[in-house]
């Protein structure tokens, strides 16, 4: 992380490294008879970014669905802040409100122009006024540079652009944490530096983000720790520059000689 970003972010109050933001203790998962989560024992900081790599099929997705609950885990602990997850009704609720996920696919609803996208969750589930939530979702429309695109439709805007919607709406929950799922793989080349820049703005106002992507120069510009997870275990876990420079598992070494060639 280069020093301005250092800086930037060190002047927020919630990058404590003494406050934990997810803590993960011996977390398994199974789909049927495979077991797609071994063992996952995992320590986040309030304000970190993390950035979680690895072959596909590693159970990097499944991992970050855990922490919000939209995947069940069968046996391990996972605690969001003092939250230990659970499945009841008010734990679900109150953990969504905590933790924001960006997706793959963008998943806005298609029949609501951008502005009304934004204005549902925190009418619905904060209970904020009409007035309050408007306000609020052209804040953050204009935090992710598409202010002017408010009363467009979903499907009139670009790849990036909705991705970028679906990042303003996350943010109108003001979670504590943001999870992203390969938030750029669904996108066209030209439109991924779009996307990758507004997280990169997000990571200097001290948001605990966990990232999965395969974007490496992303994950070195922005990471203050990868993670690198294989057949459902993570087998290495380093700051940017050890991990990139000298990674010390077999199979991050085969990974990175891979997508770096590419």
């Amino acid at each position: 992380m280069n020093l301005e970003l250092a800086m930037n972010r060190s002047t927020v109050p919630a990058s404590s490294p003494h406050s934990a933001a997810v803590r993960v203790r011996r977390l398994n998962k199974w789909y049927g008879e495979f077991h797609v989560l071994k063992e996952i024992d995992l320590h986040i900081d309030s304000g970190e970014i993390v950035v979680i790599c690895g072959p596909s099929g590693s159970g990097k997705s499944t991992l970050i669905r855990c922490l919000n609950l939209l995947e069940d885990f069968q046996q391990g602990e996972v605690i969001i802040g003092d939250t230990p997850l659970t499945r009841g009704a008010a734990c679900v609720a109150g953990i969504r409100r905590q933790v924001g996920m960006v997706f793959q696919q963008f998943n806005l609803f298609p029949h609501l122009s951008v502005l009304d996208n934004l204005m549902l969750g925190p009418r619905l589930v904060s209970r904020l006024s009409d007035a309050e939530a408007r306000a609020l979702a052209h804040e953050y429309l204009e935090r992710v540079r598409i202010g002017n695109q408010a009363d467009k439709y979903p499907g009139q805007l670009s790849g990036g652009q909705q991705q970028r919607v679906a990042i303003a709406r996350a943010l109108c929950m003001r979670p504590r944490i943001m999870l992203f799922d390969e938030p750029t793989s669904a996108l066209d080349p030209e439109m991924v530096k779009e996307v990758l820049d507004v997280m990169g703005e997000l990571a200097e106002d001290g948001i605990t983000m966990l990232c999965v992507t395969h974007e490496m120069g992303f994950a070195r510009r922005v990471a203050d720790r990868i993670i690198f997870m294989d057949q459902g275990r993570i087998v290495e876990e380093a700051s940017p520059q050890a991990f990139f420079d000298n990674p010390q598992h077999e199979r991050a070494r085969e990974f990175l000689s891979q997508i770096l060639s590419h």
